[in-house]
């Protein structure tokens, strides 16, 4: 069985190969020839999930998946959610949105947050969503060098090191999206495919 994984992040792409059986070969839109941005214009986490599943199949014809995550920040009424990818403008940069969470945070007490990830599977015609959640806290100063996104200013519930000085294993045992890609493999399991 092959599947592709819509995404142009390498380090998601590295994060969910490890998770997938190895019966399963994981397709990346370079893969498929895709190099175009695939549209993220919903307001939720999971109708841009959605919508990228459904771009995929429509224009490529695959049988895939693809997933969105936001990190949700309490004291900021659940930012940057949905826009956490360009938080601090378009270009996407990892460090600026990072330190404009860091300064929208200063006066902040509460520093409670969660990632949430959600995966839009579109196998044969059909359409299935997994989430999975981490709930955790937003640092004052970024720590660690693995990981990618907002993972140096995360610290999952229960750890003393943020996502950025775990080891990839370990986050995806505890991280988001771990637990989602984990319920995407189990359904997976129970088809007869």
């Amino acid at each position: 069985m092959q599947l592709v994984f819509a995404t142009n992040n390498l380090n998601k792409l590295k994060e969910v190969q490890s998770l997938i059986p190895k019966h399963i070969k994981l397709l990346s839109l370079k893969d498929i020839g895709c190099f175009e941005d695939v549209p993220e214009t919903q307001l939720t986490i999971e109708g841009n999930a959605i919508q990228k599943a459904e771009y995929i199949k429509a224009h490529y014809g695959f049988n895939c998946f693809a997933d969105d995550t936001g990190l949700e920040v309490e004291a900021l009424n659940g930012e940057p959610g949905v826009f956490s990818a360009r938080y601090a403008g378009e270009q996407r940069d990892a460090n600026d949105n990072m330190n404009l969470l860091l300064e929208n945070l200063k006066v902040k007490s509460n520093r409670t947050a969660q990632f949430k990830t959600v995966i839009a599977l579109h196998l044969n015609d059909k359409l299935e969503t997994f989430a999975g959640i981490c709930k955790g806290e937003i640092t004052t100063t970024k720590h660690g060098d693995k990981g990618f996104g907002y993972d140096p200013i995360f610290k999952a519930e229960g750890y003393d090191k943020t996502f950025a000085e775990i080891s990839l294993d370990e986050k995806n045992t505890i991280g988001h999206r771990g637990k989602a890609v984990r319920q995407l493999v189990d359904y997976l399991n129970t088809l007869d495919i």
